[in-house]
């Protein structure tokens, strides 16, 4: 996979107030992560999942090909958060302010391994007003009523006002490649996937410690975890036929 590699003594993922279309290469712990940061206001963030035939997208090529027909410019985007055998969303997808699959408040019990990542509670919602960003557990989400133009619903958190999830254990040697996306305090938005496999402690632990987000979401692991990027050369494919929700920065 071809990186772009920037050398600098503070890393540029982290030079908060002038970010508005960056991606770095980081290190946590002997993990190689790539971090694309953008301010949500001063980029055009969206989400996608369907073709105007209302078929689902399901890769970047295609979603490049659309958001080029329509005169735009498809510059990053990533995973959105999990998705059925059909790339329905599992949980709550908002788009264009039309809520297209409702928000999931579904508990499953058993031990922490028997239970899907989604339904590792607090699960949780990344969202996008007109002018900011949002990510809040599900039950803070349904507790403040707000107009939102974009959401997606994924789990688990990873990190929840600057604790990680209780589910998480560490040194797990459950490792594969996992996507996330947090938000710093000043309102930047993080999105980071993991060229080595790693842990969903370490992991959480990465974007709390490193990147300095208070609050962190798990959007897929595994085949089903990829980025598209200009500037990187990327235009990953996910292994299980394709992707469900993804979240786009258009130009």
């Amino acid at each position: 996979m071809a990186l772009l590699a920037i050398s600098l003594t503070v890393s540029p993922a982290r030079a908060m107030a002038e970010i508005t279309n960056l991606c770095s290469e980081e290190n946590f712990e002997g993990s190689k992560l790539t971090v694309c940061s953008f301010d949500p206001t001063k980029t055009k963030l969206r989400m996608f999942w369907k073709a105007p035939d209302g078929a689902p997208l399901k890769s970047f090529a295609r979603l490049a090909e659309e958001v080029t027909s329509g005169g735009k410019q498809l510059v990053f985007a990533v995973n959105g958060g999990m998705y059925s055998e059909s790339f329905e969303p599992v949980g709550l997808y908002i788009e264009d302010g039309r809520e297209l699959r409702p928000i999931n408040t579904k508990t499953m019990t058993g031990s922490p391994g028997s239970i899907p990542n989604f339904y590792k509670k607090p699960n949780g919602i990344f969202f996008l007003t007109g002018s900011d960003a949002g990510l809040l557990t599900t039950e803070e989400y349904l507790g403040r009523p707000r107009t939102v133009q974009y959401a997606t619903q994924s789990g688990p958190m990873l990190v929840v006002k600057n604790k990680l999830h209780p589910a998480l254990i560490p040194g797990s040697t459950d490792k594969t490649r996992r996507s996330g996306v947090g938000i710093s305090k000043d309102g930047i938005i993080h999105f980071a996937i993991s060229e080595d496999d790693i842990n969903f402690h370490a992991f959480a632990r990465f974007f709390r410690d490193q990147m300095k987000c208070p609050n962190a979401l798990f959007l897929d692991g595994g085949r089903g975890a990829g980025i598209y990027s200009e500037r990187l050369g990327r235009s990953d494919w996910s292994w299980h036929g394709g992707f469900g929700p993804m979240i786009g920065v258009v130009e």
